[in-house]
Order: C-alpha cells, then sequence, then structure tokens
C-alpha cells in the first residue's frame, strides 16, 4: 500500500470521453506521486480504448497503470481495480464521468492526514452531481442534514436520509482493506451492481468521515447510457439479479448490529425492490410479471420480516398496486418522481 489512494477507472469502449475522466484525476491531485489510477479495458474491441489506456500508463508510469481483460462487465472491471489497488483508499471514477479538481484535492488531503495519524477510517463520503447534459442543468446531492460533518463517527450518529439522498457508489472512498474484508462480489455481465457495492460493504465499515465537498461529476444524457430509462426497462433482468444478491448478502434485521444502518439497508433493499417492481411494470417482457412475483416470492421465503418492510411499506405498496389501474398509478408516480429527482 504505498499509495494513498486508488482510482478505478472501467472502460468499455470508453475512447470519445475516457480522457476527460482520467485528465480530471490528473490535474485535480496535480499529478501527486502518492495517487494511482488504474484503467481497466474491459475487453474494448469497438474502438481504441486499449491503445489509448495504454498509451496513458506510458506517459505517467509512476501512477497509471492499465490493465486488459476479456469483457466481464462493468463489476468485473471494479473489482479488477480493487484486487490490484496499490492504494490505502479505493474510488470507482467510471469513464464518462469526472472529478471536481478542488474538491478532489480536498479529499485527498483528508486521506493523506488519516493516514499520517494512523486513523484507520473505514469510509468517506463525499457529495456529488447529477450533470444533464440535455438541458445543461444539475442536481447537487449532499447530506449535511444527515452525517456529521468534518468528523469521524459510526453509523449510529447519522440522521435519516431522503430519498435522493442515498449513499451511491458516486459518494463513497472505502479504505481498500474494508472492500477485501467484506469478500465484495459484484456478478459479472450485469448492470446496475453498484447498488451492492453500495450496500454490502457497509456493516464492515466501523468508522465513517463525511467531507462536504461536490468530489463526483455524474453524466446524465446519452442514449446509451445504463440509467436511460428504455436501457434500464430493456434491462430489468439485471435488477432482479442484482436485488438477488442483495436480499442474500444479510438478514437485515438479525445480521446488522447498528439499529440505523439496519434501517438504513432496509430502506436502500426497499427501493431496488420497489425498481424492480416498476420497471418489470414497464416491461414489454411476457415473463416480467411472473418474474417480479418470483422474486417477491424469494424474499418472503429468505426472510419474512425484510419481505414485509418491503412489499408491505408504504413504498412497497405503491409500486405494487394490482390491476390495469394499478399500474397506471404506479407508472404515473414513478414519473412524477423521475421528473422532481431527475435521477435519469
Amino acid at each position: 500500500m504505498d499509495k494513498t489512494i486508488t482510482f478505478g477507472i472501467p472502460c468499455y469502449n470508453s475512447s470519445a470521453y475516457m480522457d476527460h475522466c482520467i485528465e480530471s484525476i490528473l490535474e485535480g491531485t496535480e499529478y501527486a506521486e502518492d495517487v494511482e489510477i488504474i484503467i481497466v479495458d474491459d475487453g474494448s474491441a469497438k474502438d481504441d480504448t486499449p491503445q489509448k489506456a495504454d498509451d496513458w500508463a506510458r506517459r505517467h508510469p509512476s501512477i497509471i497503470r492499465a490493465i486488459h481483460q476479456e469483457n466481464g462487465g462493468h463489476g468485473a472491471a471494479v473489482m479488477k481495480a480493487v484486487s490490484n489497488a496499490r492504494g490505502v483508499y479505493f474510488k470507482n471514477i467510471d469513464s464518462d464521468d469526472w472529478v471536481d479538481a478542488s474538491a478532489v484535492m480536498a479529499l485527498l488531503g483528508q486521506l493523506r492526514n488519516f493516514i499520517r495519524l494512523g486513523e484507520h477510517v473505514d469510509l468517506v463520503i463525499t457529495n456529488y452531481v447529477y450533470e444533464h447534459v440535455e438541458d445543461d442543468t444539475q442536481n447537487f446531492v449532499n447530506y449535511r442534514r444527515v452525517l456529521p460533518v468534518g468528523k469521524i463517527f459510526t453509523w449510529n450518529d447519522m440522521g435519516r436520509f431522503k430519498p435522493w439522498q442515498y449513499l451511491l457508489m458516486h459518494a463513497l472512498t472505502y479504505r481498500v482493506d474494508v472492500l477485501r474484508e467484506a469478500g465484495l462480489k459484484l456478478p459479472p455481465h450485469t448492470f446496475y451492481v453498484d447498488n451492492i457495492y453500495a450496500y454490502v460493504p457497509f456493516p464492515v465499515c466501523r468508522s465513517l468521515y463525511y467531507l462536504d465537498v461536490d468530489v463526483y461529476r455524474y453524466f446524465i444524457g446519452r442514449d446509451d447510457q445504463s440509467v436511460n430509462d428504455s436501457v434500464l426497462t430493456s434491462r430489468v433482468d439485471h435488477y432482479w439479479r442484482v436485488a438477488r444478491v442483495m436480499m442474500h448478502a444479510y438478514h437485515v434485521y438479525r445480521d446488522v448490529p447498528s439499529v440505523k444502518l439496519r434501517g438504513y439497508m432496509m430502506n436502500y433493499f426497499t427501493i431496488i425492490m420497489a425498481i424492480c417492481s416498476v420497471f418489470s411494470k414497464k416491461s414489454d417482457r411476457a415473463d416480467a410479471s411472473d418474474e417480479l412475483k418470483a422474486l417477491w416470492d424469494e424474499l418472503k421465503a429468505y426472510d419474512r420480516r425484510m419481505y414485509r418492510r418491503a412489499r408491505h411499506g408504504i413504498i412497497g405498496m405503491a409500486t405494487n398496486l394490482p390491476g390495469t389501474v394499478g399500474r397506471a398509478l404506479t407508472l404515473a408516480g414513478y414519473r412524477a418522481a423521475q421528473k422532481l429527482v431527475k435521477f435519469n
């Protein structure tokens, strides 16, 4: 662990935008030698991503490494970077996103302080910004009213999260040893595994720190982007897969000691199940309804208390209204939330 932080950049046919991502990290951290960037070329074959990755590594050999692997999907690329990280801390930056210069420098400075003082902070949380390129607007997500600012704390010290405030991958900088201790595994060839990344390691995180800066700039607007509404609908089976991994990770009420973390995780899992319900209703797959029922039945068999909370709470009821009218009301509610929060 001879680096302060490793930034992992999963790349799959990312030639058109990966340079901006890499440059933002290099320039934001002022080409610091205690920073590592691992570019993971995930079997790109349609553009010059592999060549670009190698070119970046040749230009900055003490900072950047390029790793090439057969295509395994976003999760496999993230885990390849984690397994090869030489940094004490790890942050994933997707290749079409970027970081803010002053904010990432503030993050780097804070991590250096932790290492210098021997503080083993497991998770550092920062803000992120949705960058909506289609209408040139921004949506800032912060945690000022939820988390203690500028001090080390535990899960028991946090407040209540609003529905648009959850701790997504963009907000998280983990200590690498935590990711390894958690035994984090992200299924290959599966989209939306960032939800697993922002869920499974949490009970292993014993100390946290919230740095109130807007590090991550999250690009929204490409037609083929995984969070694009039509793309997500066509890949609803990926969300079913992710929900199952999260479901079986914990019996939340039994396995998570912190009451506040337990509540947070159960709320987040409920949101994931709601997404499965909404996009199953939006899907034109003939088996969507049956697959959704099988998913809920599996949860009921696995843990009845988790099932009752996810299915019969307000969100579960609202996203599983029966019949044609119920489907219409569920989708209308989704469209209203989409317009308000602008999450895709």
